[in-house]
């Protein structure tokens, strides 16, 4: 669907998420749900007592299970991701999350301002997708996921039959170990559980500082822009005084040339 704006009242509506990244984003956001509870547990697997037989009692068996289902899930889903990336609007693409200008890092500094410093209340910010601090956050985290995507199947490869965990095998010795990768990869579960509470936090801040529909966006595709600060800078700008053809008489050439003439 093209990129389509409307105007209303004060507002301009403006289609900026394409269906397959609203999808994107809510799959990517269960999965990681399933698999930071799941990896709590396997991490630290809490003492099963049961009077059964242990062939009847699999309870771990099943988070093992959940848990490697949904890891499948979120790898392809982020493979789908990267493709999109190419493909997709330019609110989506690849070039919106790489730092290659000048005004991308003024806008960190004014998103920084809003964020930590509070030091504006109604701050303008160019990107009408994510801003620039959001989308440096959002790159950081595509390399995170693409790490836990490598360093899982590495983990689950002596368990599988599939060629694809095998070929990611290489990083457990170039990583010292097992334990080591098993290690890294429980501890940037962490940085997905904190990256959720600042990012959940932080687009609600937003929704209403900015009043653009940022919540909502992720649902509809659809978000909202005041066009009125359009009008305030046009009405603060001082204009040039213009003169008649009247007024050049006697003034010396240099001058009477630089005056607009009315």
């Amino acid at each position: 669907m093209k990129n389509k704006a409307n105007t209303h009242f004060d507002h301009e509506r403006a289609y900026i998420w394409e269906l397959p990244v609203r999808f994107y984003h809510w799959i990517n956001a269960a999965t990681i749900v399933i698999l930071c509870v799941t990896g709590y547990w396997i991490g630290n697997p809490p003492a099963l007592l049961s009077s059964r037989d242990a062939s009847f009692s699999y309870t771990f068996g099943w988070v093992r299970f959940i848990h490697f289902a949904a890891a499948y899930v979120f790898m392809f889903n982020f493979a789908y991701r990267i493709y999109w990336g190419f493909v997709g609007n330019e609110y989506a693409n690849w070039r919106h999350f790489i730092l290659h200008k000048k005004n991308q890092i003024r806008e960190i500094i004014n998103v920084l301002r809003v964020d930590i410093l509070l030091m504006t209340e109604h701050p303008h910010i160019e990107s009408r997708g994510h801003n620039q601090l959001a989308s440096l956050t959002y790159f950081i985290m595509f390399l995170v996921f693409l790490f836990q995507v490598v360093s899982g199947c590495a983990l689950y490869a002596p368990m599988s039959d599939w060629w694809l965990p095998d070929m990611f095998t290489w990083i457990i010795p170039a990583m010292g170990g097992d334990q080591a990768v098993r290690q890294w990869h429980h501890l940037l579960m962490w940085f997905f559980i904190c990256f959720t509470i600042v990012h959940v936090y932080l687009v609600f801040y937003h929704d209403y500082v900015e009043k653009n529909g940022e919540v909502s966006s992720i649902v509809s595709g659809w978000k909202f822009f005041n066009t009125k600060h359009l009008s305030n800078v046009e009405q603060e700008t001082p204009k040039k005084k213009t003169i008649s053809t009247k007024e050049t008489i006697g003034m010396p050439l240099e001058t009477a040339l630089e005056e607009p003439i009315d």
